[in-house]
């Protein structure tokens, strides 16, 4: 009950417009929240809140450059819905217990850093292929077929840095 009602305060906090959340960014900022309810410097940081699913109002927000979702309880995949993010450079659900990745995210093209270390995945959509300004892919703690990730490399810039 404790989650769920921090998670809605947290939703509702994310709405007010013109109000400033007590949760610093890592350099120390505190996030302000603009008129239109997203907030500014496009980062959301949802991380370390005991989370079981990713709120459907978070995919609302589609200034965000970054969103993390890590060292949650998060399980399944995460929601379709990712794909309106379409500013979404960086992306981390690391250490959480996803078993899937969502084809969907395969649209957003501005993907720079993609960050599932430490999940349970087990399989990978082809589209990952399709993110053709990554520049990292985290996929380390997982057992994700090896097979589908060979496919999803022949899509990807031989620069990206793939982490196994």
């Amino acid at each position: 009950m404790k989650k769920i009602f921090l998670l809605a305060l947290l939703v509702t906090t994310l709405s007010l417009a013109g109000c400033v959340t007590n949760n610093p960014t890592p350099n120390g900022e505190t996030k302000a929240i603009n008129n239109n309810g997203t907030v500014s410097g496009g980062t959301l940081d949802l991380s370390n809140q005991g989370l079981t699913k990713v709120d459907q109002g978070v995919f609302t927000k589609t200034s965000l450059i970054q969103l993390n979702v890590s060292n949650n309880n998060l399980t399944g995949s995460l929601p379709a819905e990712i794909r309106q993010l379409q500013k979404l450079e960086i992306l981390k659900a690391a250490n959480n217990q996803l078993t899937g990745i969502p084809a969907e995210i395969g649209q957003l093209q501005n993907l720079q850093v993609l960050d599932l270390s430490n999940n349970q995945i087990t399989g990978l959509p082809n589209e990952l292929g399709n993110l053709k300004n990554l520049k990292t892919l985290n996929l380390s703690g997982n057992n994700f077929s090896r097979p589908d990730l060979e496919i999803i490399k022949k899509g990807l810039s031989p620069d990206v840095k793939i982490i196994e």
